[in-house]
């Protein structure tokens, strides 16, 4: 199974941890600030409008929402925070690539070269990762009782570019501006997604054997606990029976 859907489910899992929820909420926060910069209507703003949804699903007051917009469109004062992208390599020669956010760049920049240092990985030149992935719309469907070739159907008649079956549902990808038509599709139907995101997907996948995913989801999980890390990509595949394993070794 591909990296990103498999770390997509790892980290909704991970949310319902109670003691994960206070840095899942700062993040989500700081995506809805940053959202908002390009307005404050969730209407008129999609990218504002899915942070807000992923706000609510992890029962977000509302009132907390409201001054992370706020902040956003300037009505608040708030924290400036710089984006851009890190690379490096994991195990096995895996492609990372990490979303940043953050008040202090070089802080952000030094302590991600540390993580990877220490968890056997390390950090790339820019552009000597990030041309492994493109940017696309990922819904994932869990579930054995759905409907394969009306979900087919329904998704691609609604713009969606690939729909594949997946050990535990289905993986829909579809183009940047086909997203939300997709994502309107899917909810009007009544269908529900695990997942349901725009995204960098990995282009090619790196096969691991057990010790090298037991060493990748470390790291994954160290990065993503980092506080300027808003979101995590990497290209490794781990096959079904290993993941398994892993997992049932935690």
């Amino acid at each position: 199974m591909g990296g990103h859907s498999h770390w997509s489910t790892i980290k909704r899992h991970k949310g319902a941890v109670d003691a994960k929820r206070g840095k899942i909420f700062t993040k989500i926060i700081r995506e809805i600030t940053i959202a908002s910069r390009a307005g404050g209507d969730p209407d008129a703003n999609p990218t504002l409008r899915t942070c807000i949804a992923k706000a609510k699903e992890m029962n977000m007051p509302a009132d907390t929402i409201k001054r992370a917009i706020q902040r956003g469109t300037g009505e608040l004062p708030g924290v400036n925070y710089e984006e851009f992208t890190l690379e490096g390599y994991g195990p096995s020669g895996t492609g990372v690539l990490l979303e940043i956010a953050t008040d202090n760049r070089n802080r952000t920049v030094a302590e991600i070269r540390n993580l990877f240092g220490k968890n056997n990985g390390n950090m790339a030149e820019a552009g000597a990762v990030a041309w492994q992935f493109q940017k696309k719309g990922l819904f994932i469907v869990e579930g054995s009782d759905i409907d394969e070739d009306q979900l087919l159907t329904l998704a691609l008649e609604a713009g969606a570019e690939d729909v594949k079956e997946t050990a535990g549902g289905f993986e829909i990808t579809t183009e940047l501006g086909e997203f939300e038509a997709v994502k309107e599709a899917l909810q009007k139907a009544n269908i529900e997604t695990a997942v349901a995101e725009v995204t960098f997907l990995p282009q090619n996948l790196v096969k691991l054997d057990e010790k090298a995913a037991i060493q990748m989801l470390k790291l994954m999980e160290i990065l993503d606990d980092q506080d300027d890390v808003q979101k995590v990509h990497a290209n490794f595949d781990i096959p079904e029976e290993i993941m398994e394993k892993v997992a049932a070794a935690e």
